[in-house]
Formats: C-alpha cells, structure tokens, sequence
C-alpha cells in the first residue's frame, strides 16, 4: 500500500521536489527503494523509527 499511495503523490509533483513517507509497514523497506529504482526516484533518506520507518524521495523526471 505504501507504494501505490506514494505514486499518487508523486505524480502531482515536479521534479526534484521530495516527499517525506512515514510507513508502518515492514514490507516498505524492501517496496520502496525497489519502486524509486524502476521508477526514476531518488531515495534521499530511509531511516527506522520506533513505530515503523520514514522514507525522503526526490521525485524523479
């Protein structure tokens, strides 16, 4: 889910502008550096938290 969540929002977006994610979803470590990979994103930052893990990605073109 975080996945399809985090491309509706980076579709309204512009390039280069980041979008900070915070996911409880343990899946998401695996999901999202793998979807900014084939996507074009730049995954600026991905750190775990203490109820999950946040993401920083920089939309891509």
């Amino acid at each position: 889910m975080p996945v399809l969540k985090t491309r509706r929002r980076l579709r309204d977006m512009r390039p280069g502008q980041p979008l900070a994610i915070l996911t409880s979803d343990p899946l998401a470590v695996i999901d999202i550096p793998a979807f900014c990979h084939e996507d074009g994103h730049t995954l600026l930052i991905s750190e775990s938290l203490a109820d999950g893990h946040r993401f920083v990605i920089s939309r891509g073109r």
